[in-house]
């Protein structure tokens, strides 16, 4: 594995968690919406990660899994049960006084969004790492 896989893998997992905290923006933004842009309530979404193999490291012939990173794979909608809110004056309230509620659960997306956070801030302090390395052994040879 070359050095300079560093920046590639470390660019990957800084795009996979861009998205990540863009879909949770997303979420938090929509917590309290009766119903989404389709009409319907909205429902939480959660990215799935995947690795992704660099095939110009791999040989040919080798079976060897080379360099990975990470990318968004898909997108997918909560299946959690919706919040069902008592609330009869509410102009979308059922014949029963309830209003269904998105299934956005916003301690989990504030969690999800710190951990996206400081993911992202590794991959960038990795980064500045690899590259305080590689300056410093250029400056071995001066």
């Amino acid at each position: 594995m070359s050095l300079f896989n560093i920046f590639t893998v470390a660019g990957s997992a800084m795009t996979a968690q861009s998205q990540r905290l863009n879909v949770v923006a997303s979420n938090l933004a929509n917590a309290d919406s009766a119903v989404s842009s389709n009409g319907q309530p909205y429902k939480a979404k959660q990215v799935v990660f995947v690795s992704t193999p660099f095939t110009q490291d791999a040989d040919p012939g080798s079976t060897a899994s080379g360099t990975h990173g990470v990318r968004v794979s898909k997108i997918i909608e909560n299946q959690s049960p919706m919040k069902l809110l008592h609330e009869p004056a509410h102009p979308l309230a059922n014949e029963e006084g309830y209003v269904t509620m998105p299934n956005v659960n916003v301690v989990e997306e504030m969690v999800d969004m710190i951990s996206a956070s400081r993911s992202y801030q590794n991959n960038v302090d990795m980064m500045n790492t690899a590259k305080t390395l590689l300056l410093k052994t250029l400056s071995i040879g001066q």
